[in-house]
């Protein structure tokens, strides 16, 4: 037995807290546990870690954690630092913000929701997606005066912006793994 109990300790960030029972109140958890509700909660829950609300779970509460799977019944915000899952027969009223969802058929949410990258949405959105033939010759690796051959025959994908061009990584990513670059 003690061996095991060593083993445990060594895996701390893996702990798990089973919930089921009725509580009311706040519950924030600043280091990581696998929390799993099944019983009734109100009120407010900030985990770290994943969060799962079983099928038979009822929860009136606002929700701030990592990674979250829903099968019960939510009432409430929920902000997923990471990814939201909501498997059937879940049941979801409230806001969502999270910067991966994933609905199961079956699952239900009245809600808006509100998808933004994990560490920063302003380095995934549009503009900043866009490169100039010298960010581009840098995030390749090449020489600039390939981009310009590249560019010129046709075979780069890229945008005309006045007298330049622009280029969308995830374009460039989708062409370097097409093309295969040598």
């Amino acid at each position: 037995m003690m061996g095991r109990r060593d083993r445990k300790h060594e895996h701390d960030s893996e702990r798990v807290l089973d919930v089921d029972a009725s509580m009311q109140g706040s519950m924030v958890f600043k280091d990581p546990v696998n929390l799993k509700i099944n019983g009734r909660f109100e009120g407010n829950l900030n985990t770290k870690g994943s969060l799962m609300i079983g099928e038979n779970a009822v929860v009136n509460a606002d929700i701030t954690g990592d990674s979250i799977v829903i099968a019960g019944k939510v009432n409430g915000n929920i902000h997923a630092l990471k990814d939201l899952k909501m498997i059937s027969p879940a049941c979801v009223v409230g806001d969502v913000k999270t910067p991966l969802l994933s609905i199961a058929e079956g699952a239900v949410f009245d809600g808006n929701c509100r998808m933004l990258s994990k560490s920063s949405s302003e380095h995934h959105s549009h503009k900043h997606n866009m490169m100039t033939p010298d960010e581009l010759a840098k995030y390749l690796e090449v020489d600039a005066a390939l981009i310009a051959e590249w560019v010129n025959t046709g075979k780069l994908p890229g945008v005309k912006e006045g007298d330049g061009w622009k280029f969308d990584r995830m374009k460039i990513d989708e062409w370097v793994a097409s093309e295969k670059i040598k």
